[in-house]
C-alpha cells in the first residue's frame, strides 16, 4: 500500500499535496496484480507492492486535470457527453454523475450499435416514449387487457434497456468509460464514430485506445465515486461558464440596442 513517505518520494509540489491525498484515501493508486499489467501502461506505476502495481498519483492528477479541462469546454460548448458504467461497482456512480449533469447514461448493458446504427436505437427510444404518452394520455385504454399487458412488457423491456438514453438526441460529442477493459464495444464504436474518449485506466487498461486516459483504479467504489465526481463537477463548471457567457452576450446586446436607440432619439430631435 502506498504511504505518506510515498509521497514524499514521489515530489510533489505543496499545493498539490491535498489533491494526492484524496486520491490516494479514495484508492485510486491500487492497481491489479503485475501479471495482468498492460505494457503501455509502465510509464504511468509508480511501483509494485506486495505483487501489486501502484499507479503514480502525480500522474494522474496531471492526466485528470487535462481531462476535466477538456469535459469543461464540451460542457460550455453546450455538448453532449455520454456516460458508460455497465459493471455492478460502477453503475450508481455513473447513474448519479449523470443525473447531476443532466447528461445521457447506459449501466445496463452496452446497446450494440448504439453509435454506429445511432438512428435504429433512437427510434427504440423513440417508441418507448410514445407508450409512456398513449399511457399518459389514456389512448391504451382502447385495448383489451391482455393487449395493455403485452404492451406493458414490451415497455418494461424498452425501459431496461433504455432509459438512460432519453437525453441522447444525438450523437454525443464525448463518451465517459468507467472501464474501458469491461465495456470494450462501447470503447470500439466510440472509436470507430471518432467520438473523443475519457476512461479510467487501470493497470491492465491499454491507455493507446483512448484520448483522456485518467491512470486510476477501475474497480474500487470509492476509486470510481471520486472520479465520477470529478468529472461531473468538470461538466458542471462548464455548464456555468456558458450560461455565464451567454449572459454577458445579453447584456451587451441590450446595451448596443439602448446605446442605438437613444442615438435615434437625439436625432429626431436634432
Amino acid at each position: 500500500m502506498i504511504q505518506a513517505e510515498d509521497i514524499r518520494e514521489l515530489k510533489p509540489s505543496d499545493e498539490s499535496q491535498a489533491e494526492l491525498q484524496a486520491l490516494m484515501k479514495a484508492g485510486v493508486h491500487i492497481g491489479h496484480v503485475r501479471s495482468k499489467t498492460h505494457p503501455a501502461m509502465r510509464a504511468l506505476i509508480f511501483t509494485t507492492r506486495n505483487n501489486i502495481e501502484i499507479i503514480d498519483v502525480i500522474k494522474t492528477s496531471e492526466y485528470l486535470a487535462k481531462a476535466e479541462a477538456f469535459l469543461r469546454g464540451v460542457a460550455a460548448r453546450g455538448g453532449i457527453v455520454l456516460w458508460v458504467g455497465t459493471k455492478p461497482s460502477a453503475r450508481k456512480a455513473v447513474e448519479a454523475g449523470a443525473a447531476a449533469t443532466g447528461m445521457p447514461f447506459v449501466t445496463a448493458r452496452w446497446i450494440g450499435g448504439l453509435l454506429t446504427n445511432f438512428k435504429v436505437i433512437s427510434r427504440r427510444v423513440a417508441e418507448m416514449e410514445d407508450i409512456e404518452r398513449r399511457k399518459a394520455n389514456g389512448d391504451l385504454e382502447k385495448y383489451t387487457k391482455q393487449e395493455r399487458a403485452r404492451i406493458d412488457i414490451l415497455h418494461q423491456s424498452l425501459v431496461k434497456v433504455y432509459d438512460g438514453l432519453r437525453l441522447l438526441k444525438r450523437l454525443p460529442d464525448a463518451m465517459i468509460v468507467i472501464d474501458a477493459v469491461h465495456d470494450h464495444s462501447a470503447v470500439a464504436e466510440a472509436k470507430r464514430t471518432k467520438i473523443p474518449i475519457i476512461a479510467l485506466a487501470d493497470t491492465n487498461t491499454d491507455p493507446r485506445l483512448i484520448q483522456y486516459p485518467i491512470p486510476s483504479n477501475d474497480d474500487a467504489r470509492l476509486a470510481v465515486e471520486y472520479m465520477t465526481g470529478r468529472m461531473a463537477a468538470a461538466l458542471e463548471a462548464g455548464k456555468l461558464e456558458a450560461e455565464r457567457t451567454a449572459l454577458l452576450a445579453k447584456a451587451e446586446k441590450e446595451k448596443q440596442e439602448k446605446e442605438s436607440q437613444e442615438k435615434e432619439a437625439k436625432e429626431e430631435v436634432a
